[in-house]
This record gives C-alpha cells, structure tokens and sequence, in this order.
C-alpha cells in the first residue's frame, strides 16, 4: 500500500467518526452543551441560569410528543455570557 493510499484510507476513517462541525450562528445548544461551554453542569444550567430574566429565550421545535426539549442560538448563549466579562 503507498503512502497516498495508506493516508486515503486513514482519512476516510477518521471522517467516520467526527460530525461536521455546524456555524455557531446557526448552531442551536441544549442545555446539556451550554453547560459544557458555561463549566457547569446541566441541572444548573437549568435551575439557575437558564431562569434568568436576561438568560436568550429558548426555541421549542414542535413534537408530536408533547412539549419539545428547550434549544437555544448558540451565538445569543455566547453574546449573554460575554456581557459578564469583568471590566478593568
């Protein structure tokens, strides 16, 4: 096998196994991935943050099972975090 198809085939396998990364304008966050990007874990993301009156309102995609999981703008959860940089 040469080098070319020896690196071919690396690469084909290595794409089996990363999802194509999606914009962060367009990305929408569960709470589970905010909580990744926040450091905290997801129950707190739900119970304290996500309550916050200026905390960006969250997308409900419809269901037919009931009431959907709350998603939200990834770029409006980066926004909101950034208004809370310290000033110097």
């Amino acid at each position: 096998m040469s080098d070319v198809e020896l690196i071919t085939k690396l690469a084909d396998a290595l794409a089996k196994h990363f999802k194509p990364s999606i914009p962060l304008g367009i990305d929408l966050w569960d709470i589970a991935t905010i909580g990744q990007y926040l450091k905290r874990d997801a129950a707190v993301v739900r119970e304290r943050i996500a309550c916050l009156p200026d905390f960006p309102k969250a997308i409900r995609l419809p269901s037919s099972k009931g009431r959907a999981h709350p998603l939200y703008k990834a770029s409006e959860v980066i926004g909101w975090s950034e208004t809370y940089r310290e000033k110097r």
